[in-house]
Formats: structure tokens, sequence, C-alpha cells
């Protein structure tokens, strides 16, 4: 094993770090207490990741068929351990609606990319409350949902809903859904 030899170092090389690193003023010691260094909040980015391909994923399954609701039906879900109190509290507005998406002239493939996007925000945000417009179906193929019960039975899926309902007319009636998403801090796809 070698030793490692510290000398002197020689004016060649003391002209070389000098001319690389450049003119140097030291800075004030006064300055310093004047920093305002904001620290940033650790994100867990391959976990994003790992957590929106799990939700792609997932939402890829087929949906439930108990789910999807004949027309004129008002939709309804609630996974266990919810009562079916929370979703009334839902269904007439007890939480403030953290963000809202609109699903108008997507197609289904689209409509489904976006809503894994949108959902992955929402949950990152620790957001509790959010609304997917998808509309009534008025300008499809025979006047129908197409898109409210795709999406009806993708949310199902999704471990961090809780429960959806169609939303209060003020909020779009039958042409909107209503999500409660886990109210937990370490909300997880």
């Amino acid at each position: 094993m070698k030793k490692k030899c510290i000398g002197k170092i020689s004016e060649k090389d003391k002209a070389l770090f000098r001319e690389s690193v450049g003119i140097i003023t030291p800075v004030d010691s006064s300055q310093n207490a004047q920093l305002n260094i904001q620290k940033t909040k650790p994100f867990a980015a391959q976990r994003a990741a790992d957590e929106e391909a799990v939700l792609k994923e997932t939402i890829m399954l087929p949906p439930d068929t108990e789910i999807l609701m004949e027309s004129g039906e008002e939709i309804y879900f609630r996974r266990n351990g919810v009562s079916q109190q929370t979703i009334r509290k839902l269904r007439r507005g007890y939480w403030k609606v953290d963000g809202s998406l609109d699903l108008h002239g997507y197609t289904r493939i689209e409509a489904k990319e976006i809503l894994v996007n949108f959902l992955s925000t929402s949950i990152r945000n620790r957001h509790r409350c959010v609304r997917i417009v998808h509309g009534k179906g008025l300008g499809s193929k025979n006047r129908e949902p197409v898109l409210k019960k795709k999406i009806v039975g993708w949310l199902r899926y999704i471990d961090s809903v809780m429960g959806f309902c169609q939303a209060p007319p003020t909020n779009g009636g039958s042409g909107a859904t209503i999500v409660l998403l886990k109210s937990n801090k370490k909300n997880t796809l």
C-alpha cells in the first residue's frame, strides 16, 4: 500500500489553480445573517412514478358490472368501512371540492390518461375531495354517457378512492362525479 505524500504545492500548480478559480472576493460575515435559504420539502420521485404506474395498471382492469348503472339511476360507491352517512355528506357537499377535472370532448383512452394524472396530482397534494366532469352523454351516439360508465368503473380500483357519488345539481348533477379520497397524510395510489 502506497503512502500518500502531502508535500508543498509547486508554484506552477498554484498559478494554475488561481487561473482556473479567478478573482475571489471575501464575503462579509455580516451578510451571512441576511441570507434567506428556503428548504424545499423532499419529494420521492420514484415512489410517485411507481404509484402512478400501479394506478395505470389497475385502471386497465375491466369495470365491475355491478357498479355500471342503467340510464337515469344515480351512481355511488363506498369502500368497505366507509359509512353510508359519509356518502350522504359527500352528496350534500360537506367537503370542499379541492380540484376539478373536465373530460368533455376526450376519447376513452385520452380520458383514462388524464384521469390518472389528475388523481396522482390530487393524491400527492393531499386533496380530500375532487370533482370529475364527464358529461351526460348528450353529444354521444345513442345519447348515452360513455365516459361516465368508464370512469365509475375505473375509480373502484383505486385504493385511495374511499367513495364517490353523483354531483349535486349545482356541481354538474348527473354529468359529474364527486370523489372522496383518503384523508391520511400518507395518501398513496
